[in-house]
């Protein structure tokens, strides 16, 4: 059976500027709708975090009104129980890109905590990205892009069209002015082409095997997407 990495935060709390840690992780409904995309479609799934930690899941992420109601916010919540791969994730110091077809981080505050600084994972985005596999990434995941640095200090995904969790929806969910930085912003001082679509909508971004999605909503079209990518 072929298979689709999932690289996920391992940080269960987001540094503030304060200095107080806010509760986070991967975000619910951009783990769960990916993966029962990719498996309905006949891959395995195999997560991997920094050191091999269980990834802890942001549980306001679980909140009805985070999935429009109780009976949403019971599925996304079956689901992630059902996924055993979550349970037992591998450590990225160990990942073998060869044997995947596709890799995809979820986001959550998370990746803002420890994968925006991650090496190895930066150097697993690198390799990615140049393999030519889909490479997809949402909502809050684009920060691992900002460790994906060339020798000579450059981000590799400089110039490349991307959609990531934009200034506006974090300013509508309450943290703009309690975050160290903002994603978009630091995405657009690396270069990075933010394609911004309205908050909350979903908002899917192409370029090359680069897929990005904006939002929690964009994590089912994501999948979509590298699904066409895959054949």
């Amino acid at each position: 059976m072929p298979k689709i990495l999932f690289v996920m935060t391992g940080a269960d709390h987001w540094t503030l500027a304060d200095g107080s840690k806010h509760p986070t992780g991967f975000w619910a409904e951009e783990a769960a709708a990916p993966y029962e995309a990719f498996t309905a479609a006949g891959y395995e799934v195999v997560v991997a975090t920094p050191g091999g930690v269980v990834p802890t899941v942001d549980r306001s992420s679980l909140a009805p009104e985070s999935n429009g109601g109780q009976e949403g916010a019971d599925k996304v919540e079956a689901t992630l129980a059902s996924i055993d791969a979550l349970r037992h994730p591998v450590a990225l110091d160990d990942v073998d890109l060869a044997e995947y077809a596709a890799v995809f981080y979820p986001g959550g505050h998370g990746p803002m905590e420890d994968l925006a600084v991650d090496a190895t994972s930066g150097r697993l985005l690198i390799d990615a990205l140049r393999s030519g596999r889909p490479l997809a990434v949402v909502c809050h995941g684009p920060a691992a892009l900002l460790a994906a640095t060339d020798s000579d200090g450059a981000n590799a995904f400089a110039g490349y069209k991307v959609a990531a969790f934009t200034n506006d929806e974090e300013t509508q969910a309450g943290f703009a002015d309690k975050a160290k930085w903002l994603l978009e912003s630091r995405l657009v001082e690396a270069g990075v082409d933010v394609q911004a679509g309205e908050p909350w909508v979903p908002n899917v971004v192409v370029d090359r095997n680069l897929i990005t999605g904006q939002n929690p909503a964009s994590s089912a079209p994501l999948a979509a997407e590298v699904l066409k990518k895959l054949g």
